[in-house]
């Protein structure tokens, strides 16, 4: 689908045409199944990894000598104490082994992210050039923004539990709930906002065959007009994510007052539907997403691009 040039002469808001958009991808499976190649064959191996790491620090630390299997669940006060205990007796343990996995696992699913992106988009636009290297690295900056993102976030919490929470005097759970959701939003809405300059330079460097830092610079000088239909776009994916996690938890909360009759197989079966539903729905939007900056980078970028595309 090509916004048509009429488009290009009067308002369009940045999600207008996204209904069109998402019919687009829908008609084209093709797209949804290269994404989630991609992603499936980067998150499976790094989900396997994390689980054998984690049945190696429970064999050699079991359960029962962490207090892990006798925390109290009718008491919320007393197993926030007794989770606190828990995860102080694991911490050692879980952060060396983080130490050498998350560089692992950041580089591998760098590199397949790198590759699969740039044959979604090869896909979606016939004629792109193969640039796995440049579109590794920029994944890479991706990547080192989202750590970034996640630390601010991680600290802002533990300011949150520090003076809300204390073991002396009476726990604000209100105030910590206020702020523990005020914070998760806020972060949230920030990286929708930011992340744009990081998803529209790989499009960047295989439309208008820039290298990796031209397309990064210019990612931050793409006009007001366009900056604002990507960040548009961008927070209402955001949005849009939400919604699939709050759907995703309702499918695995709605059997619950069954589950005695329907047993424990059949609600871990439920469970990991939703949670498939979750992933399939979130990698269909992110080729959506794509489509979008393509169409609106046709409007405001192609008519004034003079570099050749392949």
């Amino acid at each position: 689908m090509t916004i048509p040039h009429s488009a290009t002469r009067s308002p369009v808001r940045g999600t207008q045409l996204l209904v069109e958009h998402m019919s687009v991808v829908a008609r084209q499976p093709s797209l949804l199944g290269l994404e989630l190649a991609w992603r499936w064959l980067a998150g499976i191996p790094i989900l396997l990894l994390c689980w054998k790491q984690a049945q190696q620090i429970l064999a050699a630390f079991p359960p029962a000598s962490s207090g892990l299997t006798s925390i109290d669940a009718q008491n919320p006060w007393v197993a926030a104490v007794q989770i606190a205990g828990i995860w102080s007796y694991y911490q050692p343990h879980v952060a060396a082994v983080l130490h050498w996995l998350l560089p692992v696992t950041a580089l591998f699913w760098v590199v397949v992210s790198g590759v699969g992106r740039n044959a979604v988009l090869m896909r979606m636009e016939p004629g792109l050039s193969f640039r796995p290297a440049t579109m590794i690295g920029l994944q890479g900056a991706w990547v080192l923004l989202f750590a970034l993102m996640f630390w601010g976030w991680f600290r802002a919490i533990q300011w949150t539990a520090v003076t809300h929470i204390s073991i002396s005097g009476e726990p604000d759970l209100v105030g910590y709930a206020m702020w523990t959701i005020f914070l998760t939003l806020g972060f949230f809405i920030v990286w929708a906002l930011a992340s744009w300059t990081l998803s529209i330079a790989p499009l960047l460097v295989l439309l208008e065959r820039r290298s990796a830092l031209s397309a990064l610079g210019q990612s931050f000088r793409l006009g007001k007009r366009f900056t604002a239909k990507l960040a548009e776009i961008n927070l209402v994916m955001g949005i849009v994510k939400i919604a699939l996690v709050v759907l995703a938890m309702v499918f695995s909360a709605a059997p619950l007052p069954f589950s005695d009759e329907l047993g424990g197989s059949a609600m871990h079966v439920v469970w990991a539907a939703a949670s498939v539903f979750f992933l399939i729905a979130n990698d269909y939007f992110q080729v959506v997403r794509l489509k979008a900056f393509i169409e609106f980078w046709r409007i405001f970028r192609k008519e004034t691009d003079s570099r050749p595309l392949n």
